[in-house]
This record gives C-alpha cells, structure tokens and sequence, in this order.
C-alpha cells in the first residue's frame, strides 16, 4: 500500500512540474532563465514580451543606465561637454568594486569618464561624473531618483549611482523600469558610440578596457547597453540590438549566471526580430483635397502633409495597416500657418496606431474691402 501511495505521490509531482513547465511556456515565448525580464521596442516603448516585470530586485550595475541618461542629457543641454576635464575626489577615488583605480587629484575628461563608466563600468568614473554634474555623490543619487520619479519608474529607488549592493537593502527597481529608462538613454545617439565598443584604452594605453556586454562582440547589431553583476543581484542585462530599422531592447535581471543572461537576451532579441517589423505608414496625399477658404485673400488651401513616425507591427500586417481622413471641406478666414485642418488616422486593424494634424501650410488673410479695392483698379489697368 505504502508503495502504491509513493508511485502516486511521485506521479502527481512530476505532473505538476510538468504544468509549471508548460505554464511558464504559455507566459514567455521563448525560455527565460532569470527572474524577470522585458522585451521593448526602443522607439514606441511597447512591451512584447514580460516576465515578472514589476518584481523590485538589485539591479547592480544596471543602474548606470540612469547616470548614463544624465550625463548625456547635460551634453545635450550644453551644461556639460565631453572635453570638459574632471578633477577626482577622494570619494569618487574610494569606490570599490569595478574602477579604474582613479587617483584623487587626477584629472581626466567627461569623455573618458563616460567611456570606463558605459564600457568597463568604472564605479569611480561613475561617481566622479555625477560630483562634476551635481556637485556631491549624494546631490547627484537625488538627481537620480528625480529623473527615475519623472519617467514614471514607479518601483524604482536608488541609493547610489554605482549598483554596488553590499550595504544596501533599498537599492531595488524592476525589468520594467530598468526597460523605461533604457529607451531613455538610446535617445541620445551618443551614447552608442560608447556601449558599442569591444576593447579600447585610457592613460595613453596603460589601462586598458574591454566591454563587459559580450552581445557587443558576439551580436549583430548590438547597440548596447550595460550590464551587472553583485552575489545579491545575479546576473543582469540591459541588451539593446537594431536589425533593419527596428530597435529593440532585452532587460534580463537575476539570471544564475552569465550565460544564461546573455542567452536569455538573445533568445529575446531572436525572437522579437523574427516577428516584428518596423514601418512607415504613407498617407495618401490623393485622398486629401484642398480646403476651401472663406472670405480669404485665396479661394483654397493645400493642406501640408505631415510627416510620419515610424510604427512597430507584426510581420505579415503590413496590408492590414488602414488610414482615415478627416478633413474640413472649408476654414473661414484669417487662417494662421500650422492652424489644424484635419487628422489621418492610422489603424492596425481595429488598433489605432498613430494620429497626424493636417494643418495650413501658410497664413492666409481676411479679404477685405481694401484688398478688393486694388483688385478691381488692378484688373482695371491691365
């Protein structure tokens, strides 16, 4: 009897691991191997793909990302430039973990601190850019979370800019956060001249530096964009990748080791360009007649048709892809350059994908009894 009740207790168990398996299937794809993670396209910001993405976990050095995005946005904003040169603090000198052994007093330029921060993932060149931009470790740790608060990371909280997690406990965020802030940085191309690169040097060559993204080397495309590593946070990945015009971005968080990080990434990456496109919706500029002008100095308008942003779809729906037109037959005088005629919506299906303005493409006067006065001497003339 014993027996009998063993057989079916062992049987029950491997089905029921069998219908966790296949359950997990039914929520991914393709096989994830961390404990979560987030599939973007990096220009929309749509999810295809999600594994416990609002679980709060260490993200170690992935969080460099967002000291990343303010670096580059106070080039961008001409606060900062990338030959400015930075003197290095004993704090900024003192960081442990990753480094480039920065000394204090040493001085190197914002551009070659970007590079140990995006390819090596330098702590101490991470911490001296932040004390250049916000004056203090901790003023800049607040510009962090500021920046994190504006982009809608809802679960995300930094208490350094590092990742370092060895006396942390609230030093968390999730794969969708990590993702948001992702598509964030890519906005600056400029970066990408740096997550891309495989080795390269600092200090005439006596430092070397070689990227700690592995997909850099090994994946076609890649275009970043940081990893991380602590005991407390595994294995991470923040890996973006463009293939024929689509941008995509694989946020891998917690994986046991590095393999399976990058593995998981790719499997991601694979999957999202095998079955996603990007296009360019046309509007039909046939189906867009000219707009009639009341009491104006010119009997019709042309509206001026706008340009289109470039949508993520399915492959194999690009036929399904519809626009609509809608547009007011006339306007009455003064009409204002830009002023709104109409809208083109594109729908993907019963979707709706993107809504363009139809405006006028120039100002447009009231006719008045001046105008018409010179008229009539003018026809006169003539």
């Amino acid at each position: 009897m014993k027996k009998t009740i063993s057989v079916f207790l062992a049987a029950i168990i491997l089905l029921s691991a069998c219908l966790t398996s296949y359950a997990a299937g039914e929520t991914t794809p393709v096989e994830i191997k961390a404990k979560a993670a987030v599939l973007m396209d990096a220009s929309t910001g749509k999810v295809l793909m999600k594994f416990n993405e609002n679980e709060k976990l260490y993200p170690a050095s992935v969080t460099k990302i967002m000291p990343l995005l303010l670096v580059c946005e106070a080039i961008d904003e001409g606060r900062i430039s990338l030959g400015d040169t930075v003197t290095v603090t004993g704090s900024a000198a003192s960081k442990g973990g990753s480094q480039i052994w920065l000394k204090e007093g040493e001085q190197m330029t914002v551009d070659e601190l970007l590079k140990a921060t995006a390819v090596y993932s330098a702590n101490d060149a991470c911490t001296a850019l932040g004390e250049y931009i916000a004056g203090s470790d901790e003023a800049f740790v607040k510009m962090l979370n500021d920046r994190a608060e504006q982009l809608g990371m809802t679960n995300t909280h930094f208490e350094n800019c590092t990742g370092l997690d060895d006396t942390t406990e609230n030093h968390l965020t999730t794969a969708l956060d990590v993702a948001i802030m992702s598509k964030e940085l890519l906005k600056h191309e400029l970066i990408m001249n740096y997550t891309t690169i495989w080795m390269d040097s600092l200090r005439n060559g006596q430092t070397e530096l070689v990227n700690t993204n592995k997909l850099v080397r090994f994946y076609e495309g890649t275009t970043g964009l940081k990893t991380g590593t602590t005991s407390k946070a595994g294995c991470c990945v923040s890996a973006s990748a463009m293939r024929d015009g689509t941008h995509l971005i694989a946020v891998v968080m917690g994986s046991e080791n590095s393999t399976d990080r990058f593995e998981t990434a790719k499997s991601m990456l694979n999957w999202g360009f095998a079955n996603y496109s990007t296009v360019t919706p046309v509007i039909d500029s046939s189906l867009i007649p000219n707009v009639g002008v009341i009491n104006g100095v010119v009997d019709e308008i042309s509206p001026k048709i706008p340009q289109v942003n470039p949508v993520l779809i399915e492959k194999g729906r690009e036929g399904d892809i519809t626009q609509t037109i809608d547009l007011a037959v006339d306007v009455a005088a003064p009409v204002e350059q830009g002023q709104v005629l109409g809208t083109v919506t594109f729908r993907l299906g019963e979707e709706e994908i993107g809504v363009y303005n139809l405006t006028a493409p120039d100002n447009v006067q009231s006719l008045t009894f001046g105008i018409i006065f010179k008229r009539i001497i003018k026809a006169l003339a003539s």
